[in-house]
């Protein structure tokens, strides 16, 4: 005789730190050009982004979009990975890891953003939950952990998915794998290059990032297992 059985999963409920000021100190990590920094910087000056980027930490004083920091006088801290040795790759990311959330703790940042940031990181405790990022598809497909940029969108066209899209995520110890906020599905059409797709998904993400930072600021979001709950309005985020 046959049986089946299924294990059922606890979900449990995880708590997001809650965030008393607003607007919310942000720090931005950048690799490129800054586009998305530039659009977080828009929306705060704008008033429709409850925060304001107080900190931008580039990989090299060459990253293009530490003009865009300039520009507004905005703090920059200059942090390579490469200046860091360790016996492992994993020593390696854990020491550059220190050195960012040490200068984010330096400037009293409450979220850390990774806005077109190439690289890995180990999240110390004390940021856990206050690290978000956008990846150019829906996770968890093309999302392995050596795939950024162009890259992704390279795989996506290579694979000849219909529908990819793009992902905003709190982020842990994998760069592209951490609990889902948002999703929006977009359609690969087919005269599309890889410069048209990007630039679909691109426009979603300057929508869908701010969205996020906003919730975070307002305390309306709640992880259970997996799952990322929107609170309503009136609703507390914590028990």
């Amino acid at each position: 005789m046959l049986c089946s059985f299924q294990v059922v999963q606890e979900e449990v409920r995880v708590s997001i730190p809650k965030f008393e000021r607003v607007p919310l100190r942000l720090a931005v990590l950048i690799s490129g050009r800054g586009r998305a920094l530039e659009n977080l910087i828009q929306r705060s000056e704008a008033g429709t982004l409850q925060a304001r980027v107080v900190l931008v930490i580039a990989p090299s004083v060459r990253t293009p979009g530490l003009q865009v920091a300039e520009k507004r006088g905005i703090h920059i801290r200059i942090i390579s990975p490469s200046d860091f040795l360790g016996e492992s790759p994993e020593d390696q990311i854990r020491e550059y890891s220190k050195a960012v959330f040490d200068a984010c703790q330096a400037c009293q940042v409450d979220l850390v953003v990774l806005a077109g940031f190439v690289g890995r990181l180990k999240i110390p405790e004390a940021f856990a939950f206050r690290v978000i990022s956008t990846h150019p598809a829906l996770t968890p497909a093309f999302s392995d952990a050596h795939l950024f940029g162009l890259q992704v969108y390279e795989a996506v066209m290579a694979y000849g998915v219909k529908i990819t899209g793009c992902t905003v995520h709190f982020v842990d110890d994998h760069p592209h794998l951490g609990p889902v906020i948002f999703q929006q599905a977009i359609e690969v059409q087919e005269e599309d290059t890889i410069t048209s797709l990007e630039a679909r998904v691109f426009s979603a993400e300057c929508f869908l990032l701010p969205e996020a930072i906003n919730l975070l600021a307002a305390n309306r979001l709640q992880i259970q297992g997996r799952r990322v709950i929107i609170l309503p309005n009136s609703s507390p985020a914590s028990p």
